[in-house]
């Protein structure tokens, strides 16, 4: 696999796949500009060689349609200030052929939305799962989106995929367009390496003992990773909504609580796992109960197992908060995905706040820590942690599926 580091961009066109799915309020404009000031590393490397730059990269779920709200040129001025050149803009991304072949060194265009069509996803529209033609039409598709990435391809020279948080999608632009690049020219940016090497780092490289937070609302979406860590981890922590589940599973009661009533049964194999692989797990004993799901809410602290009727748990209890940090200061390596609470509210977020607070602490001991997934990273945002830990990624699923011991479609099809 070539390297960017080693890689001579003079004269190339480089299409780079990147992640600028980034939130916007309803004026369009961008709330955190993270993930386009991650790329900046790797898109200055190209411009600084004198090589052209194409960008490309999807927002949200258009499904295969224009959607104006969705569309990239809302965040075009703010690619062009963070890079500190014009950009052009490509108002349809398939195409593009024009544009890109006036492109000249030193010159920057950005693709519209790679969703606005279907082939980049590379699944049917408007056809049931249970049709007797799905297959035929996925298979359609398959050929479709192989049309579609090679268009993408022959806009460059160089394809270079920087977009983490999409590595574990066999999409158009992040695996299917590298069949159309020699070796020699395809490899991943540079915040690609970091996240495969902090990946990497949690797991082939660990530094004992090992604490892991896993929390969020649910343990359903958590239960590969869950199981995939019972081999490698020291101590275990599972918090936020997840926490009812286990507590219910446990006999108690948890009021009107989030719970998942179908995975009580996992919840109680999850237990018995950590017993059997000498995993100490760490389940919240209390919990902060409000009457209402509202920040202004009146709250009561109350075990996890004996929550009134009509209230409900929104944030780790004290003891629970001391259980943790006990269990996170002694690591040399962490990693860090969902929070203990609705930190959203400030006045259910210090159960999240102390995890944070107890990563930076044992970080500054000499730990490696890596925070990941969407409200992991907004939470160590919002109380401004973001520099005092180790690594923060910017791929939720995929730093999840890399964790799970998947292999990621778009590393492997850059390796091939």
């Amino acid at each position: 696999m070539a390297k960017i580091e080693n890689y001579n961009f003079n004269g190339k066109k480089a299409i780079v796949r990147v992640d600028f799915n980034v939130p916007l309020d309803e004026n369009g404009n961008i709330t955190d500009d993270t993930r386009i000031r991650g790329a900046l590393p790797t898109l200055k490397k190209i411009l600084a060689d004198g090589g052209a730059l194409i960008l490309m990269s999807h927002m949200g779920k258009p499904k295969g349609k224009v959607n104006e709200k969705l569309s990239l040129a809302q965040i075009r001025d703010a690619v062009a200030k963070a890079l500190g050149t014009d950009v052009k803009f490509a108002p349809d991304c398939a195409k593009a052929q024009e544009a890109a072949a006036e492109l000249k060194p030193g010159e920057v265009l950005l693709l519209e939305n790679l969703r606005f069509y279907p082939e980049e996803e590379g699944k049917p529209v408007g056809i049931d799962k249970n049709d007797p033609a799905y297959e035929d039409a996925k298979k359609a598709m398959k050929e479709s989106q192989k049309e579609f990435a090679k268009t993408l391809a022959s806009y460059a020279d160089v394809y270079v995929n920087d977009a983490f948080g999409t590595a574990h999608r066999r999409h158009a632009s992040t695996a299917v367009i590298a069949d159309y690049f020699d070796k020699q020219d395809k490899m991943l940016g540079y915040l690609m390496e970091k996240e495969v090497k902090a990946v990497d780092n949690i797991l082939k490289d660990i530094q004992r003992p090992f604490t892991a937070i896993m929390g969020g609302s649910k343990v359903s979406t958590k239960i590969g990773i869950i199981e995939n860590l019972m081999d490698k981890v020291d101590n275990l922590i599972l918090c936020g909504g997840m926490t009812f589940t286990f507590a219910k599973a446990n006999g108690g009661e948890i009021g009107n609580s989030i719970v998942e009533n179908d995975k009580l049964d996992l919840a109680r194999h999850i237990i018995d796992l950590a017993k059997e692989k000498g995993v100490n797990l760490v389940l919240a004993t209390d919990c902060v109960a409000a009457d209402d799901f509202s920040n202004d809410a009146n709250t009561q602290v109350v075990p996890v197992g004996k929550i009134p009727e009509g209230w409900e748990g929104l944030d780790a209890g004290p003891d629970s908060i001391i259980a943790f940090r006990e269990a996170i200061l002694p690591a040399k390596t962490i990693l860090w995905n969902g929070p203990a609470g609705v930190f959203e509210f400030d006045n259910f977020a210090k159960g999240s706040k102390a995890i944070a607070d107890a990563i930076v602490e044992a970080t500054d001991n000499g730990a490696f820590s890596l925070v990941g997934g969407g409200d992991s990273v907004a939470c160590v945002n919002k109380f401004g942690l973001a520099d005092s830990v180790s690594y923060v990624s910017t791929g939720g699923g995929a730093l999840l599926e890399a964790i799970e011991g998947k292999t990621l479609p778009g590393v492997a099809a850059v390796a091939e």
